[in-house]
């Protein structure tokens, strides 16, 4: 029984120990930012040659992580969360940004050339994914002179192009949140 009782006793001083040394470390971490939130390109959309790595990740890493992300969506694996007001997104809502439909206004082009209105379904084009929008916590370890970061959430966005073809924009599509204390509750 005395064993035991030493075992359990030296267990117990190894944990109050390791927390105290924990608590020392986590003491040199600065937490720099507790969100922040930033695009970056995963493929560049533009025609110029430039180190593929700047604007890139390689193509078949950066196709296999959106696929990764978009299947997991798609199939209701993970849930997906409104961009703007961080609201999980339902069946409809992720329809919507998977099968897009548009309604445009076209003329006859024979007489009386009158107008009329189309329905153009489009199916989400993976390739024109070219930036993820990261979330992320930022520490920064004094003692060490190292920065840590931590991802917890992932938005990817398309690119819009107008008429003749130049960029008008990226979109985000919605939210993937890697840490359950995310989307924080207001």
């Amino acid at each position: 029984m005395k064993p035991f009782i030493l075992s359990v006793l030296a267990l117990c001083f190894w944990g109050i120990t390791e927390s105290c040394n924990d608590n020392k470390e986590n003491k040199n971490h600065l937490i720099l930012t507790e969100r922040i939130q930033y695009p970056v390109f995963i493929k560049s959309p533009y025609k110029e040659e430039t180190d593929w790595w700047r604007e890139n990740m390689e193509g078949p890493s950066r196709e296999k992580f959106v696929n990764i992300i978009l299947d997991a969506v798609e199939t209701g694996n993970v849930k997906a969360y409104d961009y703007i007001t961080d609201a999980p997104l339902d069946k409809a809502q992720l329809d919507a940004v998977f099968n897009r439909s548009d309604t445009i206004m076209l003329t006859r082009t024979t007489p009386p050339y009158n107008e009329y209105d189309t329905v153009i379904n489009t199916k989400l084009d993976r390739k024109y994914i070219h930036r993820i929008t990261f979330l992320e916590e930022w520490y920064f370890d004094e003692k060490n002179f190292k920065m840590e970061k931590k991802v917890v959430g992932i938005a990817p966005a398309m690119t819009y192009y107008g008429d003749s073809a130049e960029i008008i924009g990226y979109k985000p599509l919605f939210w993937v949140f890697l840490d359950d204390k995310y989307p924080l509750k207001k």
